[in-house]
């Protein structure tokens, strides 16, 4: 629909500006990453006008970084995140919202490249800021933010903590897809509490819900998460087919590359699980490929890992022990 609006950007600058944003916003969602950063780098050059003032310009730049990211240009997309937070240094209740968003998604890009401390501070700074605004949505944001680097740092029950409290904020303001999010993260950290039951509820209803709202590419991450808690609990049949339904919804989404490679490897787990490593090798290296894109040091590991694995059950201890090796000295950060 906002595709086929036309308006002339020389007539109704900031009503182009807006409709370049909300189309760009809306094709990133559906995976058209391409579609979605032409159009960005069409609202940036616009931005750049003497109509417009720094904050235009730094929300362009949030929302173009904000593509970099789904389409696994971390670097670039940091660098656009940084420029955007230091043209909106000044205060105001405007530049402080794309201040926010600018710093929740920088901490995104940061927990991908194993950077916990910035990752956390920028976190921190958003929630701050959100919390300032009494912009409830942006405060559900910045705490399932705080939530992800608390578990990646392996502090699960402050995770847990931050999740339901983001839950309840998304559940507040009415952001369904936000929520639901937060439900699916709350399955997978009450398992590694150790709460296999509750886990199993939350993931199903995040899988509801992503169905009401017509999401089947979060449906299919919640079908992952599934996947991989049967997988811990000694199902490696039904983990291979709840993985594999996964995969064939994410299919050709690049967007959700993450997600892919983890459903990979839960596949692969399951394979070895029923004593096929060959094949889970095959997996194995699917989900190299995709982490590689990432460029996330941990994704990598963990795929060295598992295969690694393949190999000591095909009896080769050598090439086994060569890619424990690489994923032990890529998670080193002391190399002198």
């Amino acid at each position: 629909m906002l595709a086929r609006i036309r308006v002339p950007a020389m007539s109704a600058p900031d009503l182009a500006l807006r409709l370049l944003h909300c189309e760009a916003w809306a094709r990133m969602y559906l995976g058209e990453i391409d579609s979605a950063d032409a159009l960005c780098e069409r609202a940036r050059a616009l931005a750049e006008g003497e109509l417009f003032d720094d904050t235009d310009r730094a929300e362009a730049l949030f929302r173009l970084g904000a593509v970099r990211l789904k389409a696994s240009r971390t670097g670039n997309a940091v660098s656009l995140f940084s420029e955007a937070l230091r043209l909106t240094q000044a205060g105001g209740a405007r530049r402080d919202r794309v201040r926010a968003r600018a710093y929740e998604w920088r901490a995104r890009c940061y927990a991908m490249q194993r950077d916990w401390d910035a990752a956390q501070s920028d976190a921190e700074l958003a929630l701050d800021l959100a919390e300032q605004l009494k912009d409830v949505r942006l405060q559900a944001l910045a705490t399932m933010q705080c939530s992800v680097i608390a578990e990646r740092r392996g502090k699960v029950r402050l995770a847990l903590f931050y999740a339901d409290e983001a839950r309840q904020l998304a559940e507040e303001c009415g952001d369904k897809q936000t929520e639901a999010r937060l439900l699916n993260n709350l399955g997978g950290l009450s398992f590694l509490a150790g709460d296999a039951e509750p886990a199993v509820a939350y993931i199903k209803q995040a899988f509801s819900l992503f169905l009401e709202l017509g999401n089947d590419a979060d449906a299919a991450q919640a079908v992952s998460s599934l996947a991989q808690i049967h997988l811990r609990l000694g199902a490696p049949i039904l983990a291979e087919e709840q993985s594999r339904h996964a995969l064939s919804i994410l299919d050709g989404r690049d967007d959700y590359a993450e997600e892919r490679g983890n459903a990979q490897l839960v596949l692969g787990r399951a394979l070895l699980g029923q004593h096929a490593p060959e094949a889970a090798l095959t997996e194995f290296a699917a989900a190299e490929r995709l982490f590689l894109r990432l460029g996330s040091k941990s994704h990598l590991a963990a795929a060295w890992t598992a295969e690694g694995d393949a190999y000591a059950e095909l009896g080769d201890t050598e090439a086994a022990a060569a890619l424990y090796r690489r994923a032990a000295e890529t998670l080193q950060d002391f190399h002198f």
